[in-house]
This record gives C-alpha cells, structure tokens and sequence, in this order.
C-alpha cells in the first residue's frame, strides 16, 4: 500500500476540504479525464479510477476519518478499501456529467459501458512536408493537401437521409444504456451498458443517409494553408489545433500534425540557430590579409582578415545566423578559412615562391621553430 497516492493530493484538494470541495475538485477531474472522451488513451481511464478512487473514499465520512487516521492501510485492515460500500453519490456526479456511471464500473471487474452518445474528440492527422533550406530560415507559407473527416452535408451529420427520421429508441428512452444492479460481496453496484437495441445511440435511424451510409460524416480532400515560421527546424513538427478530422456527439476537432522536412543546403551546416560555412583564400590574402566576401542567408557581407592568418581561423558574424522561431533574436554564424595551396605553377611562378622562402627566416614560421625547438627537447631528454 506505500506506493498509492494521497487521496487528498489525487483530487488536489486540502485535508480540510469540505464536502462541497470534495464534489467540486471530483467533477472537474472526472470530466478532465473520462475514458469516453480519449477512448485511445490509457492512461486517463488509469488516471480517472485513481481520482474515482479517491473521492469514494473521501466522500465517505467513516471511511474518511479512517484514512485521515490510518492511511490506506486502515482501510483495508477495516474491510473499507475502495470498492467496498455503495456508489450513490459518484453514479449521481457521473449520471449529471455523462448520462452514466461510465467507466466506473471497470475499476472492480466490470467492463467499462463506454456512452456512444459522449462527446468525443476527432482522431489526429499526420502529413509532412518538404523545404529547402532558405525557406526554413525565411518562413514560408503552403498549402498543403490533406484528407479528413469531416460532418456531412447532406445528413447534417445525423446519419438520417434528410436530417430528420430518427426514432426515439423504446428500450432506452433516448438514453442509450440501460442499468443493472448487482448485489456483491462489496456491496450494491450499479453498472451501465449500451442498449442493445439502439447499440447504445438512444436513436434508431429509418432511413440511412446515402452519401454518408449512416455514418453521419465523409472523408473528403481539404486544402490547408500551412504557415512554417522563420527558424523551423529539420525534423520539427507543427500542430495545427483543431485541423483533424471532425469530433462526434459534440466532441471537438483532432488536430493536424505536419512533419518538417528541411533540405540540406550546399555552403551552409546548421546547429541550432548558428550556421557555419568553410570559405576559401589564397596564399598571398592569407599572408598580407584582405577584405574577402562572405555569403550570409541576409546576402553577401564584407569581411577584412588580417595578415598572417591560418588555415582554420574562425570568426563569427553576430546576428547572422537563423531567427528563433517567435522571439526577436537570431543566432550568429560561424565562418572557417582555410587557406588553398596553388596548383600547376610555371617556371617562373615556382622561382618567386622559392625566392620567397629563401628570403624569410625562421621567426616568420612561428609554430614551425616552436615544433623543433620541442622536437629538439624531445630528442635530448631520450639520450
């Protein structure tokens, strides 16, 4: 029993909450999370018998005092676990939210009598698409081709050719579940189920709509404007609220998730918000230094390196990487220089550069005299 949750923290109410408060905090989650509303979610039927739990208890005055004193080991050690006792008071709370008791019964072996007349929310939609890499930067908007269900038009989304001709079902009286009472070792409980005449609508339809065969909805082609902010990244997703296919009995909308798929771009690495872009120079800009060209997603900026600079320098450009999706801020770019060794010289070419290395000495090659004076320490500590 260590590892069950505080009755009082489950319902998010005080120790010395009030009935009233009890009845409150239990109908706000009971409607949070009923099973019939994410039928394709576990874990809010788990969540909704933990809160059920709770306020069965709770809502008990002996029990309560029992807890408040003992914990949950002083329920069972007194035969008053959850479970044990009537139900009157959460099938009452349950009845005025949803038409029944629901899940409820589930939680002690009995099969949960889902309400086909609850309000459930529309299944989710996945697509993707594909950009390139200036468009991630920049935003852009697309439309993009999707199918969904939507309400049909013909029904009005009753199922019932025309709109109208739904009977009343006799059996339930429009409710959909009909009742039993049981009589067990933990005492009365009282389930609902589907009618199994009406399969729990509380309607019967005479006459099917033909465009939807009773369905009351349609998959249909739809067009959505996608608008992909500046920033997106390769492998993000957006959420499209309420783009999803359409919510039955009331229920709202599923959403539309669109996978982004980024094109890599031939100059530019990203990490995050920063870029980086090797660029190459000659051997005479590396030595004298100069003002080179560096291509930004703003366009072309100019850039003055100075003498003497090596292959692998990296300088940065403030504010010249990509935007940060909503916020007034970019990251920076990184650029690394790299110098490129001339190829197929001529006679007199190869003579200046040998004219040229005969003239310098050895404090122009500051890295190269440090490695032999280190090569010379090396070799001497070994004798």
């Amino acid at each position: 029993m260590a590892d069950k949750r505080d009755y009082y923290e489950t319902l998010g109410v005080s120790r010395t909450a009030t009935d009233e408060e009890l009845k409150k905090a239990y109908r706000h989650l009971a409607r949070q999370y009923h099973p019939d509303l994410h039928p394709d979610d576990p874990t809010c039927e788990e969540k909704f018998k933990e809160i059920t739990e709770a306020y069965e208890v709770l809502s008990n005055s002996e029990k309560r005092n029992i807890y408040d004193q003992y914990g949950h080991d002083g329920l069972e050690n007194n035969g008053m676990g959850a479970g044990a006792g009537g139900y009157s008071d959460v099938s009452e709370i349950l009845e005025s939210l949803f038409g029944g008791m629901g899940g409820f019964s589930s939680m002690f072996g009995g099969g949960r009598a889902s309400n086909p007349n609850a309000p459930r929310q529309g299944r989710d939609i996945q697509t993707s698409v594909t950009i390139d890499f200036m468009e991630a930067c920049n935003g852009k908007s697309q439309t993009i081709q999707i199918q969904r269900m939507e309400q049909c038009n013909d029904c009005r989304g009753t199922g019932s050719a025309g709109g109208s001709g739904l009977e009343i079902c006799p059996d339930c009286q429009g409710r959909g579940t009909v009742k039993s009472t049981q009589r067990t070792p933990f005492g009365m409980i009282s389930q609902s189920k589907a009618c199994p005449r009406c399969g729990g609508k509380g309607k019967i339809i005479k006459n099917p709509c033909s465009k939807c065969k009773g369905l009351g909805r349609l998959r249909v082609p739809k067009s959505i404007t996608v608008n992909i902010p500046a920033g997106i990244d390769d492998g993000q997703t957006l959420n499209l609220a309420g783009q999803g296919d359409v919510g039955t009995n009331g229920g709202p909308n599923g959403n539309l998730y669109v996978g982004v798929t980024v094109r890599p771009h031939t100059l530019y690495k990203r990490e995050g918000y920063d870029l980086y872009c090797d660029i190459p120079i000659t051997y005479a800009q590396a030595v004298l230094g100069d003002e080179i060209v560096v291509p930004t997603i703003d366009g072309n900026v100019k850039y003055r390196i100075g003498e003497g600079t090596q292959t692998g320098t990296v300088f940065r450009l403030r504010g010249k990487g990509v935007k940060r999706p909503n916020r007034n801020e970019r990251g920076d770019q990184y650029v690394k220089v790299f110098i490129e060794v001339p190829k197929g010289l001529n006679k007199q070419q190869k003579e200046l550069i040998s004219q040229l290395e005969a003239s310098l000495e050895s404090k122009n090659y500051s890295k190269r005299e440090s490695f032999f004076d280190k090569l010379k320490e090396l070799i001497k500590g070994s004798d």
